[in-house]
């Protein structure tokens, strides 16, 4: 199963050592999951952790190293993306998702992409890091 992280993912894998996002990478270890990501997705991450929290920047990039970055979508997909009611920076993370075959996109951005939790878009169903992390111990 191939689930690709949100920035805020991201962002939480690398602040919390105990939390669920770190659970969800270190499940991906031992070959449960594969997880992506995009650099509009790492760079958000990245530009958050600086401004909150500079001293977890260096987690995020021992975590990055567990993530396969896939390319940047086309403009075409993302505006395809955006169709779906996300503004300009989400689009970029949906479109991402679509384009490399991820089967689910893992955000816990609930202001922009409630709207299509447990909703699958193409082939990607939207979902939460409590419904991902309950999916992957349940496979």
């Amino acid at each position: 199963m191939r689930l690709f992280l949100d920035a805020n993912i991201l962002f939480s894998a690398a602040y919390s050592v105990d939390g669920g996002a770190r659970e969800l990478v270190k499940l991906s270890e031992p070959g449960h999951c594969k997880l992506m990501t995009s650099e509009h997705a790492i760079s958000e991450a990245r530009r958050n952790l600086y401004l909150k929290s500079p001293v977890h920047v260096r987690e995020l990039v021992r975590i990055i190293e567990a993530v396969e970055c896939v390319p940047e979508p086309g403009s075409g997909l993302v505006a395809w993306a955006a169709s779906f009611g996300l503004p300009v920076n989400d689009a970029p993370i949906l479109a991402a998702a679509a384009a490399t075959g991820a089967d689910f996109l893992v955000t816990g951005d609930r202001k922009h992409f409630s709207h299509l939790f447990g909703a699958t878009i193409g082939r990607v169903r939207v979902m939460t890091l409590v419904e991902a992390l309950e999916m992957v111990v349940e496979s």
